[in-house]
């Protein structure tokens, strides 16, 4: 496989072309941003943990019967994935109150939501990734509605796959987000699962092991998704 040209560049990852028009290279950056880049830093070694971990991750998914687009780790910083049409609609489920939520509601953070909530958001950082809901998406054309109904049940399974996998290691899955896209007429899970795009907190003391860190200014940011991985399994 060879890798060519850089596609696209984002937050988190560089895109490259590889001479398969049906796969992509993903390198994974140091770079880590939050509040819709207004807050920028390099940690080191970020992009090496959350390359592996979104391999763990995506391995177990698979395991699963959730389809997804990873194929292989190429280096420490790389994977192969399969080239997917994305939808520019993030799934959100929320487990507990946190975040965005608890600032719309007014909830105070770590209420248990039962059954979790889920939620529909632009990915648009310009318009700072407002929420959405079916009809948005119909309207606007951005999926059709079977394909927002599989998004939504994937996941849904992957909620149920990862808070077991979470609560193994000691961890409260608090929320995540999900992006999906097209693949030979299927709807496959894509992007990424790290750190970065979900929030994780110890199971017995609350501590955030994960980028609440860096927004937070908590500091510790590359060593406490080590600590997560380690509970995992994940090999770094």
């Amino acid at each position: 496989m060879e890798k060519r040209d850089r596609l696209y560049e984002g937050k988190a990852k560089v895109v490259y072309t590889t001479d398969d028009p049906q796969r992509m290279v993903l390198h994974f950056k140091d770079d880590t941003s939050a509040f819709d880049g207004e807050k920028i830093e390099q940690l080191a070694q970020k992009g090496v943990v959350n390359n592996r971990f979104n391999a763990f991750i995506m391995g177990k998914l698979a395991e699963a019967g959730i389809p997804n687009h990873f194929e292989k780790l190429l280096s420490d910083r790389e994977s192969l994935v399969k080239r997917l049409e994305m939808i520019p609609v993030e799934c959100v489920i929320r487990n507990r109150s946190a975040g965005s939520l608890s600032r719309r509601l007014g909830v105070p953070e770590g209420l248990v939501l039962s059954p979790p909530v889920f939620e529909f958001f632009l990915k648009n950082d310009a318009l700072h990734d407002p929420m959405i809901n079916i009809s948005h998406i119909k309207a606007f054309g951005w999926a059709m509605e079977d394909e927002v109904a599989r998004m939504a049940e994937l996941t849904f399974q992957a909620n149920d796959v990862l808070q077991a996998l979470f609560a193994d290691a000691g961890l409260i899955l608090v929320d995540f987000k999900l992006e999906f896209g097209r693949f030979d007429g299927e709807i496959l899970l894509g992007d990424e699962f790290s750190p970065d795009g979900c929030r994780l907190w110890d199971a017995d003391t609350q501590e955030k092991m994960d980028k609440d860190r860096f927004r937070r200014g908590l500091g510790g940011v590359v060593e406490a998704y080590e600590e997560v991985a380690r509970r995992l399994g994940v090999p770094l």
